[in-house]
């Protein structure tokens, strides 16, 4: 037996005899591949809770005020069903029930990234199989990204907890495990969805698919008891997080609900994880036609991104509908709080109270919609990355051609889920249609424009290209927290969505609608001239 053979047959031998040799090798490597997203992720999800205190307090000082607030938030349903019931009418209690749902999403959502990234994408690109190669066991890979996750969900329950220390530390501290705890689980789910799917875009879809299932059942649940007692409520993990009852006389045992759940998922995943070569999968994805749609490049990005559209078309029209049926609420929301008031008025304009609300909606929906495009568009960057694009420009396919059949996706796609989303905001308010779709599809230019950055980063410097997401989620939060911490206006207006009119409510103003979208145009030319020029996979 020769060296080489020598050397892999005892490599095998360790590898069968020690599933987890290399974890801490693939925990590193992983740790420095997102030694950039972790701690922003980190700082966004545990900032935003933390800094929730000094937010409400300038909103609502006093004791009674924070009474009233609870009060008609418990006896409005539509409000219920967005954030949550309020157990106590404490400053920490009122944080844990504005930011708690939204940061569980959140950080189930930087879970399912993470660990998806670190499994299936690795097997996808086919880096997985060069690093098994050497003495790697077979569960390593797997127990590396859910130590990567487990190390960012810990951090953001840190933070959480050294930031609310002063409401009351044991508060604080269920505050953040909750959090921490459902991000955990939420990565074990994606675990699982990593061994059933042959794509790392099927296994995110899958896992957000039940991410959006369990914050749809607690919405229903909250949306019918005062409580959070409701069976639809205890259904979702993310109706857990909010029994915990942090500042509310906690209930610690829910916790162990949460627990239980994390080592039933964990064993699952590494049970199937044990039982499938790499590469392989559970649930193997089914070939497509040969000829018909799929004999065009727009025909076959229409074909990898319609899964991705489809899920963002229906959420949008729930969650329009959802915020429209709130609009008639918001004076209960702000009530006669003029630091409220104020907070809506910069980010839905100086209108009246209720197109205010739905302008700032109509804003908000926007900025996450830049998301969808940045993602479509970035398609084209995986795409190249994973060689799949070769084969395709090694046929009679131009580079612009092909770049333009993902491009209509995200361009039309944006355009799609906000009209659905004015459809569904003007469905559940009831009224205002025309004015309603016409300020969703407003938004668009500073989407396009969003999108567009997002192309010229891909054409021009290929490594650099996932700083688009960066951008997105930086006006995203200049949209979202800005108008609470009293950004100044030049600050805000960094994001091209501060430029448009708050519409419905106020005037029309075309003249930064036409600069915005000369400006995408502008950015999708220079980026479509850039990859024309550049080397494929470079």
């Amino acid at each position: 037996m020769t060296a080489v053979a020598e050397a892999t047959a005892r490599a095998a031998r360790t590898t069968a005899s020690r599933p987890l040799a290399g974890t801490g090798t693939l925990l590193r490597l992983a740790l420095r591949r997102d030694r950039l997203v972790l701690p922003l992720w980190v700082v966004v999800i545990g900032g935003m809770v933390a800094s929730g205190a000094g937010t409400l307090e300038g909103l609502y000082g006093t004791a009674a005020a924070r009474a009233g607030l609870a009060a008609s938030m418990d006896a409005n349903s539509s409000m219920r069903s967005l954030y949550g019931p309020v157990f106590d009418d404490s400053l920490g209690a009122l944080v844990a029930w504005r930011f708690a749902t939204f940061a569980a999403v959140l950080a189930a959502v930087m879970s399912l990234v993470l660990v998806v990234r670190h499994t299936r994408e690795e097997e996808e690109s086919g880096r997985q199989e060069v690093l098994s190669s050497a003495v790697v066991g077979r569960r390593a890979p797997l127990t590396a990204a859910l130590l990567t996750a487990v190390i960012g969900d810990t951090a953001v329950a840190v933070l959480i907890t050294v930031g609310l220390a002063a409401q009351g530390v044991g508060g604080a501290f269920a505050l953040g495990a909750a959090i921490g705890g459902t991000g955990v689980l939420f990565a074990t789910t994606a675990a699982i969805a990593a061994q059933l799917t042959e794509s790392a875009r099927l296994a995110k879809g899958l896992t957000a698919g039940a991410l959006g299932l369990a914050f749809v059942l607690r919405a229903a649940g909250d949306a019918g008891s005062a409580d959070g007692g409701s069976v639809l409520t205890w259904l979702s993990p993310i109706g857990w997080a909010e029994n915990v009852r942090s500042f509310a006389d906690e209930r610690w045992w829910v916790l162990l609900l949460i627990a239980a759940a994390v080592t039933a998922q964990a064993a699952v995943a590494y049970t199937l994880a044990g039982r499938r070569d790499i590469g392989m999968s559970f649930l193997p994805a089914r070939p497509g036609p040969a000829q018909g749609r799929l004999a065009t490049a727009g025909g076959l990005a229409w074909r990898l991104q319609r899964g991705s559209l489809l899920g963002w078309s229906v959420g949008y029209l729930l969650a329009g509908t959802v915020f429209g049926g709130m609009a008639s609420g918001a004076a209960d929301l702000v009530g006669d709080n003029p630091q409220a008031r104020e907070i809506f008025e910069r980010m839905g304009g100086q209108s009246g109270l209720t197109d205010a609300f739905l302008a700032a909606m109509v804003g908000m929906f926007g900025m996450v919609a830049a998301l969808f495009a940045v993602g479509s568009v970035l398609r084209l960057h995986s795409e190249e990355t994973s060689q799949r694009a070769e084969p395709v420009l090694a046929n009679a396919v131009g580079r612009l051609t092909w770049a333009a059949g993902h491009l209509a996706v995200a361009f039309g796609g944006a355009a799609v889920i906000m009209l659905l989303s004015g459809a569904g905001l003007a469905l559940g308010h009831g009224g205002g249609s025309a004015a309603i779709l016409g300020a969703s599809l407003m938004q668009l230019p500073a989407v396009w424009t969003l999108a567009g950055l997002a192309l010229l980063l891909y054409g021009v410097a290929p490594r650099a290209a996932a700083a688009g997401w960066g951008v997105a989620g930086l006006c995203l939060l200049l949209g979202w927290i800005g108008p609470a911490l009293d950004l100044p206006q030049p600050v805000l207006n960094l994001s091209p969505f501060g430029h448009l009119p708050k519409l419905p409510g106020a005037e029309m103003a075309w003249s930064p609608v036409l600069v915005l979208t000369a400006l995408a145009a502008v950015l999708v030319a220079a980026g479509l001239a850039a990859l024309r020029r550049r080397d494929v996979t470079c």
